[in-house]
């Protein structure tokens, strides 16, 4: 019998005399190794996976749902519904609902309201879960949805801030006289406010009281309805002017639907206190009635979870919303015109700017168009245009049934060569859209006295908030601003893509979205888009001008309207500007509200260049929460962002 040490000296011996065959050895021993890596690697990692997911399951520190399917999305779909109706069985005795709120009318009972409520959370909202794939199939996907038990207060502290957010946004509106946005706030509060734990237990906080959102906010509400006043300035036939005011100043912009003798009326949106209505022919014009808009269902689409908050619990009527308009007698309308002439004349104004004599050729030429528009006689004024300012006016008066507005108090303006006319009030009404719109309109004449440019200009607080601050600006650049801000919104209405196209840069940064959990804003561009803790959609030019032109075939009217500047100028000795702007956008499709911040190079007077772009819906307290509440940039995606 051959021994050990034998076999291994024969093996050493062989080896000796045949090198060659040691490469050929190793090889053989690979290829057996990863045979086996192979065949029990993946029995090992599944064990390891199978392992870890029973760990969170036997956890008593978690909460967790867990979903099978064909895909690991769909699987993490079914976990999170899972997932939800666990949460909604631990914090039922939690919950505070009135059942009287419940819309039972949508099959909605108060015993499965938790459920309901808890469901509105979104995946995009439960920052706080984390997925576990178990397998990835195929045949069947296995993921585990799970969230720590500390953890799951936070996800209605979420909500609550959100709910303070909406507060603090229609305290902001309200000061400013942005009426319709103060009322949409407060509600849209008030509804998220029932889908919290227990909603008695939020207060809002101010000048040292604390205040009980729950009754607080309805209270606001029934305040602010009941200081708005509605006067008749003028009856012309079947036509009615208004002036709408709040503590006796004109509203920056409300939104109201009116009784025209058989129906109420789609979405009328006066501006700067100033619209106009029309009664259907035989309609009394001496007395009919008015409701504010305060709901804003159309609006809520943007926020999803707040839609479907309001479809569990009922609507809440206030009767202050409606009220009855009488057109009073000649005196009575004759003094709600002077306050009318005054609001006119105030959107002509602008402080910190050069105003000029009013030059004869000019102001003979503006009223011609003014004429020309009445009589509905465009053609007949083609002449006083170059070719791409008569395209626009063309546009303009064809946005909507254009019509005039009170009496214009025409100021002129210089910007280099150029001389600015601001303004002429006017009303747009559409045939198959929803709304109605008032516009102050501004005309821009070149240096050979013709007119190159039309403009919507923009409401009093906006501009208050160029020409009124106390800044060293030089005048022109003021003027310079509110052009450049009014030639943008007005790109949108007039669908003038190839404009919008030259005021980007080819490289600009442009993202469509909201913030969901704070991002670095250390270092340099890149690194915020990269950063996987920013929800977005960044979109190059070409993407962004592509989606633009799809909206603008998809839409009869597209109207944006702005208010709350905060402009800063960026950097040191050139005119670049970060400009905030709150932002209301109108389509015959869509709505949606939100803050908007341009950043753009004004250098070149003829060339503006806009560098970065973004949008978010809300105030996220997750981005500069640092800030005090009243700060303007508080929870907002800003100029700082982008050093």
């Amino acid at each position: 019998m051959q021994k050990k040490g034998e076999s291994l000296g024969a093996f050493a011996f062989f080896v000796y005399l045949c090198p060659r065959r040691v490469k050929w050895l190793r090889d053989i021993m690979k290829k057996r190794l990863l045979f086996f890596l192979l065949i029990f690697s993946p029995l090992w990692a599944l064990a390891q996976t199978v392992s870890q997911g029973e760990e969170i399951i036997n956890s008593a520190d978690y909460i967790w749902g867990q979903g099978y399917a064909e895909t690991v999305k769909e699987a993490d779909k079914e976990a999170l519904a899972n997932l939800m109706s666990k949460i909604s069985v631990q914090v039922e005795s939690d919950f505070v609902i009135d059942e009287r709120e419940v819309n039972t009318a949508a099959g909605n009972d108060a015993q499965s309201t938790v459920s309901s409520v808890v469901r509105t959370y979104s995946q995009g909202t439960l920052k706080n879960t984390r997925s576990y794939v178990v397998s990835e199939g195929p045949p069947t996907a296995y993921v585990i949805r799970y969230i720590k038990r500390s953890e799951l207060e936070k996800i209605f502290k979420d909500r609550e801030e959100n709910v303070l957010s909406y507060v603090y946004s229609a305290r902001s509106a309200e000061k400013t006289g942005r009426i319709d946005a103060a009322l949409r706030y407060y509600y849209w509060a008030s509804c998220l406010l029932k889908s919290l734990q227990n909603p008695s237990q939020v207060k809002f906080s101010e000048d040292g009281i604390k205040y009980p959102l729950t009754m607080w906010i309805p209270e606001q509400i029934r305040t602010i309805l009941s200081q708005i006043k509605v006067e008749v300035t003028k009856v012309e036939g079947q036509e009615i002017s208004l002036l709408f005011t709040y503590k006796d100043k004109p509203v920056t912009s409300l939104d109201f639907h009116y009784w025209d003798g058989m129906n109420y009326s789609n979405i009328f949106s006066a501006k700067d206190g100033i619209m106009q209505v029309e009664m259907r022919p035989g309609a009394p014009t001496n007395k009919f009635n008015i409701q504010y808009e305060y709901e804003f269902k159309s609006q809520m689409r943007q926020d999803p979870e707040l839609e479907q908050v309001m479809n569990i619990f009922n609507t809440v009527n206030y009767k202050e919303a409606t009220v009855t308009v009488n057109s009073g007698n000649k005196s009575e309308q004759k003094q709600a015109q002077v306050v009318l002439q005054t609001a006119v004349s105030d959107m002509a104004v602008a402080t910190h700017a050069v105003q000029v004599a009013k030059p004869k050729s000019f102001l003979k030429n503006v009223e011609q168009v003014v004429n020309a528009i009445k009589q509905k006689n465009y053609e007949s004024v083609k002449d006083l245009f170059t070719d791409d300012g008569y395209e626009m006016f063309d546009k303009l008066v064809h946005y909507g049934n254009a019509s005039l507005i009170g009496n214009p108090n025409l100021q002129f303006y210089q910007l280099g060569d150029r001389t600015i006319c601001r303004s002429v009030p006017m009303k747009f009404a559409f045939k198959n859209n929803k709304r109605s719109f008032v516009e102050d309109v501004t005309f821009t004449f070149n240096k050979d006295e013709k007119i190159e440019s039309v403009a919507f200009g923009l409401d009093k607080t906006a501009r208050d908030d160029i020409f009124q601050r106390d800044t060293p600006w030089s005048e022109d650049v003021r003027m310079q601003l509110a052009t450049f801000l009014e030639n943008y919104k007005t790109a949108f209405a007039l669908k003038r893509l190839d404009y919008i196209k030259s005021i980007f840069d080819d490289d600009a940064i442009i993202i469509v979205g909201h913030v969901t959990k704070h991002a670095n804003k250390k270092g340099e561009n890149q690194q915020y888009i990269n950063n996987e803790m920013v929800k977005y959609t960044r979109l190059d030019k070409n993407t962004y001008l592509k989606n633009l032109e799809r909206s603008f075939g998809s839409n009869e009217f597209i109207n944006i309207r702005f208010t709350d500047n905060d402009i800063k100028k960026m950097g040191k000795g050139a005119d670049t500007f970060g400009i905030l702007i709150h932002q209301d956008y109108y389509s015959s499709s869509y709505g949606d509200t939100g803050y908007l911040f341009l950043m753009v190079d004004l250098n070149d007077m003829d060339a503006p260049v806009i560098k970065v772009r973004t949008w978010q819906p809300n105030r996220d307290s997750k981005w500069n929460g640092n800030f005090e509440r009243d700060d303007p940039y508080y929870g907002l995606i800003y100029g700082g962002n982008f050093d």
